[in-house]
C-alpha cells in the first residue's frame, strides 16, 4: 500500500508541475486534470477516504449551488469510474501473476549448491566419492552425479581443487517440486585391488572398481 502511494504521489507531482509550466494546450491540459483527478479519486478509494464528487472538467461541485439529484448523479457516476479502475488494476495483476506462475512452471525453479568439505571414511585406497539427488518414492535418482576422486592420503586427487569442491543441481524443475521427498545420496567406489587383505603379489589387482560405502539425506 505504501508503495502504491507512494508512486501515485510522484505521478502527481510530476503532472501538477507541468499545469503550473503553462506550456501545455488547452486540449493537453484538460486531459491532464482529468488524469489528476481520476488518481486522486482512486487513490482515496483504496485508502477508504471520501470520495469526491467533481464535474465533467473535474471541478470540485459546491453542495450549496448543485442540487441533491445532480449530486447523487455525479457519485454515482465516479464511484463507477474508480470501479472500473479497481477492476482494471485487478485484472492486470491477476495476469501478471499469471504470467509469473506460466514461466515458474516453464523454467526450472531452485537448484541445490553443495559444498564438500572433507570425506571422513577410512578407505585405504584411491576412491571416488558421487553425489546425487534421488526420489525414495520412485526409487530412482533424478540428476546427474557430481563426481570426486578421492586418493588414499585422504586428500582429493586434484590437489588444486582443495576446499574449492563445489557444485550446483540445477535440473530442478516444477516437477521435482511436486516430488513428496528428494534425499541427497553420496556414494563411495572404492578404486584398487579386489580385497583389501590380498598381500599375495601374484593374485594382486588393481583399478578395480567396488561399492565401499552409501549415505543418504532428506532434502524436501
Amino acid at each position: 500500500m505504501f508503495r502504491s502511494v507512494r508512486h501515485m504521489i510522484y505521478d502527481l507531482i510530476e503532472w501538477r508541475s507541468q499545469i503550473l509550466s503553462g506550456t501545455l494546450p488547452q486540449d493537453e491540459l484538460k486531459e491532464l486534470k482529468k488524469k489528476v483527478t481520476a488518481k486522486i479519486d482512486y487513490g482515496n478509494r483504496i485508502l477508504d477516504l471520501d470520495l469526491v464528487v467533481r464535474d465533467e472538467d473535474g471541478n470540485i461541485l459546491d453542495p450549496e449551488q448543485t442540487s441533491t439529484i445532480s449530486l447523487f448523479r455525479a457519485h454515482e457516476i465516479a464511484s463507477k469510474q474508480v470501479e472500473e479502475r479497481l477492476q482494471e488494476e485487478k485484472s492486470q495483476k491477476q495476469n501478471i501473476d499469471i504470467n509469473r506462475q506460466a514461466k515458474f512452471a516453464a523454467t526450472p525453479s531452485f537448484a541445490l549448491f553443495v559444498n564438500l568439505k572433507n570425506v571422513v571414511c577410512k578407505i585405504g585406497e584411491d576412491a571416488e566419492v558421487l553425489m546425487s539427488l534421488y526420489d525414495p518414492l520412485e526409487s530412482k535418482f533424478i540428476s546427474e552425479n557430481y563426481l570426486v576422486r578421492w586418493s588414499s592420503c585422504g586428500l582429493p586427487k586434484d590437489i588444486d581443487r582443495l576446499h574449492n569442491l563445489r557444485a550446483v543441481f540445477t535440473d530442478l524443475g516444477s516437477k521435482d517440486l511436486k516430488r513428496e521427498k528428494i534425499s541427497f545420496v553420496c556414494q563411495i567406489v572404492r578404486v584398487g585391488r579386489m580385497e583389501l587383505r590380498d598381500n599375495n603379489t601374484r593374485k594382486l589387482t588393481s583399478g578395480l572398481r567396488r561399492p565401499f560405502g552409501v549415505a543418504g539425506n532428506s532434502v524436501c
